[in-house]
């Protein structure tokens, strides 16, 4: 019998209108919001950077910088201590991560030994960390260890979080984020409309600023073309072109005794200026180094570069002062935004970007509104048209679902990504899929009982294991796609988890309780009859008569395709290749494909291709990876931007580099590597081991098909498509997992009948639920190809065309299988029993 008691049920409605006050605000203002009681909470979904626009950034700290700082270090520390020992040296210099100097004197040899030894422990760096080695003929030298360069990097990284955050609130945005990524990176998000290009360019770089004195005994040409003063060395300024200056290598005044910074802009002249003031150790510093060398060229040095060099008049006492910048009026603002943050101590390189515009998220979220609300009324008219009143609860039961999905999404503080509707609209299919199953086992119950309220609760108790069974396997996928490490596909996986433990959670609460309730009220003696539930219910296909046939054409396209693999191979996106892809809305008119073409192959960038996509107005530029690392992907990013930003407004913009691409590209392998062994290893134990065989052959022809059909189309195979064959291995899987569940349930009481005749009963007991389960999710993943917008299309395909593969290959692959490795000895002839031709009537064991 199907009993809830009275606090069951209350507890039921009191979660169900928890999750609505939680959910609500989502719907409201933020001048609403605020005005909300404390106690009900303000707590909403945060939207990802792809529908609120906004910029992604990876920064790697660049560790040539960090050597070359040390490097300079050490041998500065080097000629300090043996001048102070009055100890002669020749040819002191520093070559990769190590430092060589010659003592003349034999004598000295050891002294200088003693007197270097310190510096193996000097400025908190570990003494494994640089070596010091005494070489013939007074040579010696100091190693830098690789695991000292790496800690040095991870410092960097660390000093420079903070930096980069004041960088970016002094860039004028508030809604952003900074956080660690590894040993050496940093990634930067920025909400909101962001000229990403600027922004990039206040993050990259260094900012060092320090004043010096130009080195006058030689000029800096003839420095070039002889030897110049150890303590000098030779830099260019940002003249073009550029003009070399030799300068003295030690500074008395740098960017941490600035106090105040001001960029100056002249309204009459439009020149360009950076208006300072000193601390008083700065102050002291630049008077007594004037005053002393009045007549001579002050050095002032940003980046490596000589910035300008004005001759010192007179004393610069009073701590203020201005320095030229021959930039424009915001390359001196965003100038004084560096200064103001502080120098970076190495240079961040860009190594991804993902930027979109707001408009084009708007967009986003329209259409995936769009998708899922075609997708929640196609869905709702099936379910009532196959089980009437039931139906009508199966549509309760899915507006809670979706609303405690957007209840817990909001209670942890989760990002929703246009992958993330993507997931929502694919749950609204799957999520009546438990309906689906425990209506038709109420069905089959009901045919064995004679009190229907009886069948009801047999339907429910015994359809839970398979449900549970079912969607662990799309549980274990999602909890996998979770860690690849893109946000917008960890934002699917989140809503795909959320989705799968919600469903399971209304589908035995809120439809138990309002099917009790039924019960009680109407007593029904029977399920609600459908014409459409009646074309499963006298199933009797032979489907194991055909296996080898089936079989052996599957086979046969798995070879074609796993050769075409071999041969032709995928069209991979920039997530796995690397380069560049931008859409661009034309500002004016339609966008002239041949004329973007001619444009950009002008730029030299190498293979470009130029293709519409979304309307008239738009189009989608890839450019392939340069090949000349990290920088030369930004820099064809920005020839691009500069090319065509006066026609062109920039609708998304992804830059992927190769050290990003490749860490892409193993994250991926292994993580579906990791979602089929998790996925198997449950089946294994959960069911015979020749269950688990037939599983990983089902999956593994899933897995070989779906790669030959982007082979076959095209399609672009980035992260989403590793996305749609995860999610697509998970889905199978839940479809095998039903009907081995019911053959295990059949071998246990039919121990005698042919496992060909068993494997067939089973399949036509779950045929019902195997078709209209598809069909659900069919119908959803429809409204979103139809309705979702251009982005997620290729996604949608590929989800559209592996549901079908899934159910084909749960029914043809993976039951045959059974066969093959004998999960039941085949009877001998004559031994198949009345009771076998009894037993099995119309496809139904009774």
């Amino acid at each position: 019998m199907l009993h809830f008691s009275r606090w069951k049920t209350l507890l039921i409605w009191l979660v169900a209108f928890a999750a609505i006050a939680i959910a609500a605000p989502n719907l409201l203002t933020e001048a609403q919001r605020s005005s909300l009681p404390d106690w009900l909470g303000h707590d909403r979904l945060t939207l990802g950077l792809d529908l609120q626009g906004g910029s992604h950034i990876v920064l790697k700290v660049e560790r040539s910088d960090v050597v070359k700082d040390r490097l300079e270090e050490l041998v500065a520390n080097v000629r300090n201590a043996l001048r102070g020992a009055s100890i002669r040296y020749t040819g002191l210099t520093g070559n990769d991560q190590t430092v060589t100097v010659r003592i003349t004197d034999p004598a000295q040899i050891k002294a200088a030994v003693d007197l270097l030894k310190p510096l193996t422990t000097a400025g908190g760096h570990s003494g494994s960390e640089v070596a010091l080695q005494q070489g013939a003929e007074g040579q010696l030298s100091l190693q830098i260890s690789d695991a000292g360069i790496t800690a040095d990097v991870a410092s960097a990284r660390t000093r420079s979080l903070d930096i980069v955050g004041r960088r970016i609130a002094g860039f004028g945005h508030d809604d952003f984020l900074v956080r660690p990524d590894g040993a050496d990176r940093i990634v930067v998000q920025v909400l909101g409309s962001v000229d990403a290009e600027r922004l990039k360019n206040i993050l990259n770089q260094p900012a060092k600023l320090s004043f010096h004195l130009i080195d006058e005994s030689m000029s800096g040409q003839e420095a070039l073309n002889g030897r110049w003063p150890a303590t000098s060395q030779v830099l260019y300024s940002l003249d073009d072109p550029p003009i070399p200056y030799l300068v003295d290598r030690t500074a008395f005044v740098t960017g941490s005794n600035m106090v105040d910074i001001e960029p100056i802009v002249d309204p009459q002249t439009q020149e360009t200026s950076i208006a300072y003031r000193l601390d008083a150790e700065g102050t002291q510093r630049l008077a007594q180094a004037t005053e002393q060398n009045i007549g001579k060229h002050l050095a002032i040095v940003f980046d490596d570069q000589v910035m300008s060099s004005p001759v010192i008049d007179a004393a610069i006492t009073g701590g203020e002062g201005r320095i030229s910048a021959n930039f424009s009026e915001d390359g001196v603002r965003d100038l004084a935004i560096m200064l103001r943050a502080g120098a970076l101590p190495a240079t961040l390189t860009s190594v991804e970007e993902r930027s979109v515009s707001p408009r084009f998220g708007a967009d986003s979220i329209f259409n995936g509104l769009i998708a899922g609300l075609v997708a929640v009324v196609l869905v709702a008219a099936l379910m009532i048209a196959l089980y009437r009143i039931l139906g009508i609860i199966a549509v309760v039961s899915l507006f809670l679902n979706l609303i405690l999905i957007i209840a817990v999404l909001s209670l942890v503080g989760a990002t929703l990504t246009l992958p993330g509707i993507a997931g929502i609209v694919l749950i609204v299919g799957m999520a009546v899929d438990s309906n689906v199953l425990i209506y038709e086992r109420i069905r089959e119950e009901e045919k064995t009982t004679h009190f229907f309220a009886e069948a009801v609760g047999r339907g429910f108790s015994r359809a839970f294991s398979t449900i549970v069974d079912a969607n662990v396997t799309i549980f274990i996928a999602a909890i996998i796609l979770f860690f690849l490490g893109s946000e917008s596909i960890r934002g699917f996986a989140v809503t795909l988890a959320v989705g799968i433990l919600t469903t399971v959670f209304t589908a035995f609460t809120l439809t138990r309780s309002i099917v009790a309730v039924w019960l009680s009220a109407r007593h029904p003696r029977h399920l609600p009859k459908s014409v459409l539930t009646h074309l499963f219910e006298h199933a009797n296909i032979r489907f194991m008569g055909i296996r080898r046939y089936v079989f052996t054409a599957s086979a046969v396209i798995s070879l074609i395709a796993m050769a075409a693999f071999a041969t032709v191979g995928l069209h991979l996106g920039i997530d796995f290749s690397g380069g560049s892809l931008i859409e661009v809305t034309a500002k004016q008119g339609n966008a002239d494909i041949a004329d973007l073409h001619s444009r950009l192959n002008d730029l030299n960038l190498g293979n470009v291709s130029v293709e519409r996509t979304g309307g008239p107005s738009n189009a989608r530029i890839r450019i392939a990876s340069q090949g000349g690392g990290e920088n030369a992907e930004q820099s064809a990013a920005t020839l691009v931007r500069g090319e065509l930003q006066e026609d062109y407004d920039f609708r998304r913009v992804d830059v992927v580099g190769p050290a990003i691409s490749g860490e892409l590209t193993m994250m991926a392998t292994l993580g579906v590597l990791a979602a089929l062994a998790a996925i198997l290893i449950y089946i294994w134990i959960r069911f015979e081991w020749q269950f688990a065989v037939g599983a990983i052959v089902a999956t593994l022809h899933d897995v070989i098909i779906m790669l030959g059909l982007f082979v076959l189309t095209g399609i672009e195979f980035n992260l989403t498509s590793i996305a749609a064959v995860l999610t697509i291995v998970g889905y199978s899987l839940n479809d095998t997992v039903v009907v081995y569940d019911r053959m295990r349930e059949n071998l246990k009481r039919y121990k005698k009948m042919p496992l060909p005749i068993l494997i067939d009963a089973s399949i036509n007991q779950t045929l019902s639920r195997t078709i209209l389960t598809a069909a659900t999710t069919l119908i959803a993943l429809l409204a979103l190809f139809l309705f979702g917008g251009e982005v997620i299309r290729s996604f949608t395909f590929a989800m559209l065309f592996g549901v079908a593969l899934g159910t084909f290959s749960s029914i043809y692959i993976a039951a045959p299988v059974l066969i093959v490795f004998r999960l039941r000895p085949e009877a001998p002839d004559g031994e198949e029993s009345n009771k076998t031709d009894a037993g099995v009537k119309s496809g139904t064991v009774v």
